[in-house]
């Protein structure tokens, strides 16, 4: 499936931004009494230095010291793909390539400064490691650091990454407008008769055609499967009379999306419509989902978010089957802070980005849920999703 046409164009943070937070982490690591950070494969590695590396069973990992230029240390075969991102092509970050019979854990120790991992470690106090590092790297790095106390690398970057500046905001918005166009699409498609698993492969390669870099999730759950809230679409074909839950998102430039909506199918007989329970429920969720949303501003604390919603579900009856957190950061990982749960009384600040969804599940029945990326502005809510929150009736 080519590019879909309405699709935004594929927009990278820039070796300019790139190189602000790599001082600015350096900075921070300073005043946090760290000699040097050291980033392996993941979110932290995309964010500080844009660079999408395989998790490999070989070692990647840039190094950011105390004083000296930042290295990415990375294998042989994937140096000429670690040479063109924009750090190392601006020359902020030194390449430092290693081969099969190299040990790159000796390479690391020379980046922070010491030289070959026999070193002992001497004058490196404290070293901070991304938090979802191998342990087998792990291992390695602190049996070459003898004496040096390693610390979680999100103890340092917590507060620049959960607080989005202005270019992060517009990819995450782009994300969040390609996911709408492929829910507008899939609602207004055929679906009667296709399992779900077929329609999930369609949203996937949908996505794609929207830009995403990739599609990492495509939930579909229908009839007794909307009330799973993580249903993996299964060869059960969508009937006519009942509910589907579309829970669909990936990656743009990067950065996440996460949307959710719920349709009913009705095959155009008007008598195999919403029931009326299912009218109240959606009723009740739409509420909550839009009064949980209003509630977003900078002060609030996370868990008040969670509390508007729960309290007009549990009002209505419902309590006992809204049986997860109202949401979930997003940005750079699909799930990061904050969280909207109870027991996070962290304030929201302007910058923060999140979905806002409230779901409503009977086991064995039907369930419906409804979930928007909001970034929380300086006067209070920036929905990022614009596709229609009304229960979707469609033909199907």
């Amino acid at each position: 499936m080519t590019q879909a046409a309405g699709a935004e164009p594929r927009r990278a943070i820039g070796a300019g931004r790139l190189a602000h937070r790599l001082s600015r982490a350096r900075h921070l690591a300073v005043e946090a009494g760290v000699d040097a950070l050291l980033v392996g494969v993941g979110a932290d590695l995309l964010y500080l230095a844009g660079y999408r590396a395989l998790p490999l069973e070989r070692l990647t990992m840039l190094v950011v010291p105390a004083v000296g230029r930042p290295s990415l240390i990375v294998p042989r075969l994937e140096s000429m793909a670690a040479r063109a991102t924009a750090v190392a092509e601006a020359g902020t970050v030194a390449v430092m390539p290693w081969d099969e019979r190299d040990d790159p854990v000796d390479l690391v120790c020379a980046a922070i400064g010491l030289e070959g991992g026999g070193s002992g470690g001497r004058g490196v106090r404290m070293v901070a490691v991304s938090d979802r590092l191998w342990a087998t790297f792990l291992l390695r790095l602190q049996a070459a650091l003898p004496g040096t106390r390693f610390d979680v690398l999100s103890g340092v970057l917590r507060g620049e990454r959960v607080v989005k500046d202005p270019d992060e905001v517009e990819l995450l918005r782009a994300a969040a407008h390609a996911a709408d166009r492929v829910i507008e699409t899939i609602a207004h498609g055929r679906l009667i008769g296709r399992s779900e698993a077929d329609v999930s492969r369609e949203i996937r390669d949908r996505l794609l055609a929207e830009g995403h870099d990739e599609a990492s999730f495509a939930i579909v759950g229908s009839g007794p499967n909307s009330a799973s809230p993580h249903h993996q679409p299964t060869d059960r074909a969508i009937r006519a009379g009942e509910p589907i839950v579309l829970d669909i998102g990936g990656t743009l430039a990067g950065y996440g999306s996460d949307v959710t909506r719920t349709l009913w199918v009705t095959g155009g007989d008007p008598a195999k419509g919403p029931d009326r329970h299912f009218l109240t429920l959606y009723a009740v969720l739409r509420a909550a989902q839009a009064e949980a949303t209003h509630a977003v501003r900078p002060g609030v604390p996370a868990e008040r978010v969670d509390a508007v919603a729960r309290e007009i579900i549990g009002a209505a009856g419902f309590a006992d089957h809204f049986i997860h957190r109202t949401g979930h950061g997003i940005g750079l990982e699909e799930h990061e802070d904050p969280y909207l749960v109870a027991g996070n009384g962290e304030p929201l600040r302007a910058g923060m980005a999140f979905s806002v969804e409230p779901g409503i599940y009977f086991e064995g029945r039907h369930g419906a849920r409804i979930e928007d990326i909001v970034v929380c502005g300086e006067a209070g809510p920036i929905v990022l999703n614009a596709v229609t929150r009304e229960l979707l009736v469609v033909h199907g």
